[in-house]
């Protein structure tokens, strides 16, 4: 129970990890060689996994943090399949999440409920343990040595093998200890993932501009300018039936200068008629009619409430 076979133990040291925190120290800590990692990511070297097992211990805090696992990470891209625990959320819907890095970017917004996440009582006073299982274009969570997946999903991207890098905790840090690859193709048990069902209604698919400086907007006379000087990088179309990933098409921190795009749509119609239109967006949104803004708003994580989510849904 636990024991993954022909499982290889990766020591933490920096002849095996690329380390780069914060801060960082090699320790012994509760009975495990261990790093203290504060504000850090630590990728293994040398190292490319597909299907398999990967397999670590954490000793959490019972604050504000996101320790995890990427795996499959393509560093040219900076897609990358993504497991974290939100160990402030225990027992929470949202105690943890799954997600895909996307240009380096993870959408949580998009990708939440119970699809992505699962509730679960964590310890702050022992090891708790993660097991993940890949298989082609599946995988589940084992936490704690359970012998059935706390979790089952579909991965996001196309399988292809990558690199594995582990996440720890933020200002204070967290421990790491017990880092352990299997290659040997597993076996999935009672693989049952989650259907999160389609919002009707939705506009399929959008028309993604090029980036800009947000302040742009500022000026409404200056708007028309700004959407006729665009270059248009192509459309996308929904994703999980829920909206667009702009990240699939834009990539946000590519060292040129822009934080905002234009999504366009053409609407034609053969009379003057009034319609509601329902939207949801993350993080800010102008709604821009014939060149005229007619709307501005704010659903960033906490940006209306101190409980406020910032997930991507039709609530406003």
């Amino acid at each position: 129970m636990g024991i993954t076979l022909n499982a290889q133990s990766f020591k933490i040291d920096t002849s095996n990890w690329q380390i780069q925190a914060r801060s960082y120290v090699l320790e012994n800590y509760k009975g495990q060689e261990a790093i203290y990692l504060q504000s850090g990511i630590m990728s293994l070297k040398n190292v490319e996994f597909l299907n398999g097992t990967i397999e670590f211990d954490l000793f959490l805090k019972e604050e504000q943090c996101f320790p995890g696992v990427y795996f499959r990470t393509q560093e040219e891209t900076g897609d990358a399949e993504q497991f974290y625990i939100r160990p402030h959320l225990s027992g929470k819907p949202d105690a943890n999440q799954v997600a895909p890095l996307t240009k380096n970017i993870t959408a949580w917004q998009l990708y939440f409920g119970p699809k992505y996440s699962f509730p679960y009582e964590y310890k702050y006073d022992d090891w708790t343990h993660v097991k993940i299982v890949v298989l082609d274009e599946k995988a589940q969570i084992f936490l704690d040595h359970s012998k059935e997946p706390q979790h089952s999903w579909q991965l996001f991207h196309p399988a292809q093998k990558g690199k594995i890098s582990l996440t720890g905790g933020n200002a204070s840090g967290l421990h790491i200890a017990n880092v352990k690859i299997s290659h040997k193709t597993p076996k999935l048990i009672n693989f049952n993932p989650i259907e999160r069902p389609p919002v009707e209604g939705l506009v399929p698919k959008w028309a993604i501009s090029d980036k800009f400086e947000e302040k742009a907007l500022e000026d409404p006379k200056a708007i028309q300018a700004l959407i006729e000087n665009r270059k248009w990088q192509g459309s996308l179309g929904l994703e999980e039936g829920t909206a667009v990933n702009i990240s699939r098409i834009q990539k946000l921190r590519d060292g040129n200068s822009g934080n905002t795009v234009f999504a366009k749509l053409v609407i034609q119609s053969d009379r003057d008629q009034l319609k509601l239109f329902k939207f949801g967006y993350s993080d800010r949104v102008v709604a821009i009619l014939n060149e005229k803004p007619i709307y501005q708003g704010s659903n960033r994580w906490r940006s209306r409430d101190y409980r406020y989510l910032g997930t991507i849904g039709l609530f406003d």
